[in-house]
């Protein structure tokens, strides 16, 4: 007679043992409808497991992270299944769940192509229609060998050779199809429908370029059409703002492959918008009692030993250069920099807290295969910081640091984030008391800011507690941008001290802090948030002035030196083409104003007004514009406040 604890506390006893799928259905049927999985004093498990004893049991449904998980690795067995049904001995391998989806990697001699997409969905609705049930079998592992090489499952018998002998391995049937899961799944095809095949990519097997190529088919599957269809309309905005694409249109930066994968080269448009950011962010960092440095770009071999970086990150630095009989290496990262800078003299607790801030370039060793335009790269300067502190000032400093993240990203245009609190993982170093310490004053600092966030137990660095933020952007994706990082490791490896005021030798604490991550990435998340249609006072040319015809060119350019007087960033377009063909022009390079100037203007000292959506603002003199465009400038305003 099982006794059963829900998560609201309450107990269901039941006279004999019951399935998941029938305890669901006690409680309610919309629970009994929504539910693909659940979980058993903490473990996940199928819905068809058999209840019977006292166990504390959570039913999962699919609107849940944890069920749209299980509804995408279900709908991966979905997907291999149609794949072979309509295709006689193609083979299967891996088929994980990803971010937004799933992917599932088949041994073919075909090509599959965009009509084959197109009929293995079919033939997954089908399935879907038929409501196979999803049942779990155990079996030794010599057992599942001999089954998987009956079915000529080369690539699975290979996965099962590499699993322990005396390991016991689950495998799913739904129908004629078998294959090797640990699972949960859903209990019916039938609770699945919400899905789209969206490419095929090739992939070696295992990774292994030595290996045999095979395909890739990626697709997505969530809770319900209605979820899908936002997610489809979202990737349909996303490729529209694609940063690459609009980079190249607006002439704001390349990847030059004759000087190699993952370098980004900035054009005078995009060069003027990093100027201003990072003008913003150095003045901001003044402001916030943070004083600038400038490092190199390499240091001796050894200085990445003494960090760490050699044993745990070498996979992700470039070769060491010789020069003299000495290795040299490129950084990956600026902190060791900033330590070699606070030793260079013995500190005080009267010095603490340094806050040291630069905007240092460091070189990353990426795979060729994961670069993506200014999102994954070579070579990209972090927007680092690092605050050296007493243990008692970690939570007035992480508030300071909260403080500039929030003033920095809101000035962008980004005010909506997700933000992590991640905490002691199991292998770690540094006592329990400054973890506990560390830990508090970063929970503190999140609560004194009134910012809402989730508790990542265990997810930590090795080194120390952190926190992450994750902006928002305008079509509701999240990016990962800033991230602070206490640090007990670095200052010990490296012997760092500060005279205490008893006159003990104590090693301060270290916060890691970026705000952007990289400047290159989030110019890349700048680009797609405003679709290339950036704020006044980021945009590289702020203001075009299009003279109608020739006659009309001196009073233009008197207009343009006006403007640019007072700071603006203003062009004049004298080419010998119709007004028409230039406001198009500058319509499409995303140029927030342009001022139309004929005889009638030139006249009263006027210009006609435009804005980049098309939108005719009326005629206004040079002087109150001017005001007004530089006020909007100056205070980065998104809209122009007119006042006639």
């Amino acid at each position: 007679m099982p006794d059963i604890q829900l998560p609201d506390g309450s107990h269901r006893q039941f006279p004999e043992p019951l399935t998941g799928l029938e305890l669901a259905r006690t409680i309610g049927s919309g629970l009994a409808k929504a539910a693909v999985a659940m979980r058993v004093d903490g473990t996940l498990k199928d819905l068809s497991t058999v209840l019977d004893e006292n166990v504390a049991v959570a039913i999962i449904t699919k609107d849940s992270p944890e069920g749209l998980e299980v509804i995408r690795h279900s709908t991966a067995h979905l997907m291999a299944q149609a794949v072979q049904s309509l295709f006689p001995g193609v083979q299967v391998t891996i088929g994980p769940v990803i971010e937004n989806g799933f992917y599932y990697d088949f041994a073919s001699a075909r090509s599959f192509t965009v009509e084959d997409l197109a009929a293995i969905e079919n033939r997954m609705r089908e399935l879907v229609k038929q409501n196979l049930a999803v049942q779990r079998e155990v079996l030794s592992r010599d057992a599942a060998i001999d089954l998987f090489e009956s079915m000529g499952e080369d690539y699975k018998v290979q996965i099962i050779r590499d699993i322990p002998a005396s390991e016991a391995l689950s495998l799913y049937r739904q129908g004629d199809f078998v294959d090797l899961c640990r699972g949960p799944h859903v209990p019916f095809t039938g609770s699945l429908g919400a899905f789209k095949l969206q490419r095929v990519a090739g992939a070696y097997w295992r990774g292994d370029s030595r290996n045999p190529m095979l395909q890739r088919i990626y697709g997505t599957a969530w809770a319900s059409q209605k979820d899908l269809d936002a997610y489809l309309q979202q990737l349909a905005e996303a490729e529209k703002r694609d940063h690459r694409r609009i980079g190249t249109e607006l002439d704001l930066f390349s990847i030059q492959e004759d000087a190699g994968g993952g370098l980004v080269f900035w054009h005078p448009m995009g060069a003027r918008i990093r100027r201003v950011i990072e003008d913003f962010w150095r003045s901001a960092h003044v402001d916030g009692g943070y004083e600038l440095l400038f490092t190199p770009h390499i240091a001796h071999e050894q200085l990445w030993h003494t960090s760490g970086h050699k044993d745990f990150y070498a996979e992700s630095m470039f070769d060491p250069m010789q020069d003299e009989g000495q290795p040299y290496q490129l950084k990956p990262m600026n902190c060791p920099f900033h330590i070699l800078i606070y030793k260079d003299k013995l500190r005080s607790y009267r010095d603490l807290p340094l806050r040291w801030a630069e905007l240092g370039t460091v070189y990353r060793h990426e795979m060729s295969g994961a670069l993506h335009g200014l999102m994954r790269v070579r070579g990209f300067t972090q927007d680092d910081a690092h605050v050296f502190c007493r243990p008692d000032q970690i939570a007035v400093e992480i508030g300071e640091v909260l403080t500039l993240v929030q003033k920095i990203l809101g000035t962008f245009g980004f005010d909506r984030y997700e933000i992590n609190l991640s905490t002691r993982p199991e292998h770690s170093v540094g006592s329990d008391v400054i973890w506990e310490t560390a830990t508090e004053a970063l929970r503190t600092a999140l609560d004194r800011a009134g910012l809402e966030y989730q508790v990542d137990e265990g997810g930590g660095a090795f080194y120390g507690p952190k926190i992450d933020l994750k902006i928002q952007d305008a079509i509701g994706r999240k990016w990962q941008c800033s991230t602070i990082q206490l640090d007990f490791n670095l200052p010990e490896r490296f012997g760092m001290e500060y005279v205490a005021e008893d006159g003990s030798r104590q090693v301060p604490i270290m916060v890691h802090r970026a705000i952007f991550g990289s400047v290159e990435r989030f110019f890349g998340v700048l680009i797609e948030h405003y679709e290339g249609k950036f704020p006044l006072w980021l945009s590289p040319v702020q203001v075009a002035v299009l003279p109608i015809s020739e006659h009309f060119v001196e009073y233009a350019e008197s207009v343009t030196a006006a403007l640019s007087k007072i700071g603006l960033r203003v062009e004049t377009d004298l080419r010998n083409e119709k007004i028409g063909y230039k406001i198009r022009a500058h319509t499409l390079r995303r140029v927030p104003y342009m001022l139309v100037v004929g005889e009638r203007e030139q006249e009263a000292g006027t210009v006609a007004l435009r804005d980049r959506n098309g939108q005719d603002l009326g005629s206004h003199s040079i002087a109150a514009l001017g005001t007004a465009l530089q006020k909007m400038h100056q205070e980065r305003q998104n809209t122009l406040e007119w006042q006639g």
